[in-house]
């Protein structure tokens, strides 16, 4: 079902959002009826939530979508009705109907598409948080055209600051202990919203790992392109998601596997530059099983003190966790303070240690079974203990900015591989 409006002033969107947030409180009264009743349960309460705000998160689209699909990525951190709907953002997404394209076209270059292109597909080929994807023809050259919903760049700002009281009421946290956090995701999301900047990081992605084997990147066309529309050769193939779907043989699933591997560690470990959204929808699996991928707007520069304090957590993982080398790593990232008292001190060793124990595990080896279910249950429940330690709750957030999209990538990374099965090689990949 394609969507015929969508509101693009400030007012109209604050309206959306405001009435969503007195849906929820709603809910909540339902619930609390329902318990003096002796009926209902929390379940009901996080599903009726859930659907509500992701209503009204689909119709806005942009910066509310955008925070749905990073929070449908942490299985671990919300409960699972939430990532459920939030899941839908990924690729589930209802389009702008077409006379809604054929104006953001005409604004951009000053003709419609069918003065452009010699075909131009009226349906949109998917549709996700921040634009829409439809396909063109040029001669013989096919283009995926990428188009930006109206008003999402320009309300950004202020739709994330009437989204925070709802996003920090769901992970727990109170929102002067998120500030710079939230700081880090505005400032990626209005790069996201800039289609020159995206072109810019797309030219320096490909130009650094073009040498890569199984990865293979679109060509832009620039002069199709703007700060709204981004037009790219059509890569054929399926999704990530469609592909794992068909259930691929092993070899196959293991080819893919390590492209993404090496695609990722030679952007942290070389680049110190990051595409960040590992989820399945920014990646094709072409006929000839490489990888392709479609998308660079969410692209994050790893600064050298954090990548060096980072990588050294992970190789002192096996390490006793309150040598004086761990406990000042973990200062320099700020998970550790000087004002921590000895039992907090203790607390987050234990539960930090662990958690980059894991996280390191793969480096270890010089090879890795993502298929092991049983390693991503250690991770969840490290993630569990995280989010639901009633001492650690009552700290306040912890570490590095640089932490949000640097463990997004990774773990992002980490559950794509679980997804296809893969076996791969891992080893000896630091470069410190």
């Amino acid at each position: 079902m394609s969507q015929e409006k969508i509101a693009v002033s400030k007012i109209g969107r604050a309206g959306k959002l405001v009435n969503a947030g007195a849906k929820v409180g709603a809910n909540y009264m339902k619930h609390y009826t329902n318990q003096l009743l002796n009926k209902g349960s929390k379940d009901t309460l996080e599903e009726d939530n859930a659907k509500d705000l992701y209503k009204a998160f689909s119709e806005l689209k942009g910066g509310p979508l955008k925070v749905a699909q990073m929070l449908s990525m942490g299985d671990q951190i919300l409960p699972k009705a939430y990532v459920q709907q939030f899941s839908k953002a990924q690729n589930q997404v209802d389009p702008l109907s077409y006379p809604l394209v054929q104006k953001i076209i005409r604004k951009s270059f000053g003709k419609n598409p069918g003065e452009i292109f010699d075909d131009f597909s009226r349906d949109a080929a998917n549709a996700a948080s921040i634009g829409q994807v439809h396909k063109g023809k040029i001669g013989k050259t096919e283009y995926a055209i990428k188009i930006q919903y109206p008003g999402v760049a320009d309300s950004l700002q202020s739709d994330l600051r009437l989204i925070t009281p709802i996003a920090t009421r769901m992970l727990g946290f109170k929102k002067q202990d998120l500030a710079q956090y939230l700081e880090e995701v505005e400032q990626k999301l209005l790069e996201e919203t800039n289609y020159n900047k995206e072109l810019e990081n797309s030219n320096k992605i490909i130009e650094g790992c073009k040498n890569i084997e199984g990865i293979v990147f679109p060509e832009f066309n620039e002069a199709l392109s703007s700060d709204r529309v981004i037009t790219m050769t059509w890569i054929h193939g399926d999704s990530l998601s469609d592909w794992i779907a068909k259930n691929p043989c092993q070899e196959f699933k293991n080819k893919i596997g390590q492209s993404l591997w090496d695609f990722y560690q030679h952007q942290i470990h070389v680049l110190k530059f990051i595409h960040a959204d590992p989820h399945p929808g920014n990646f094709i699996v072409t006929p000839d099983n490489n990888l392709g991928v479609i998308d660079f707007g969410c692209m994050k520069e790893i600064p050298e003190d954090f990548y060096h304090s980072y990588t050294k957590l992970l190789m002192l993982g096996e390490a006793d966790i309150k040598s004086k080398e761990f406990t000042s790593t973990l200062t320099e990232l700020e998970m550790l303070s000087e004002k921590d008292t000895t039992e907090d001190k203790d607390l987050i060793l234990g539960i930090f240690g662990q958690m980059f124990e894991l996280v390191g595990k793969p480096f270890f080896s010089e090879h890795f079974d993502f298929s092991d279910d049983s390693y991503f249950e250690s991770i969840f429940e490290q993630g569990e203990i995280f989010t639901k330690d009633s001492n650690l709750r009552g700290l306040s957030a912890r570490g590095s900015r640089h932490f949000i999209y640097f463990n997004r990538t990774y773990f992002g990374l980490y559950q794509l591989l679980n997804k296809l099965g893969a076996h791969i090689k891992t080893g000896g990949v630091f470069w410190i």
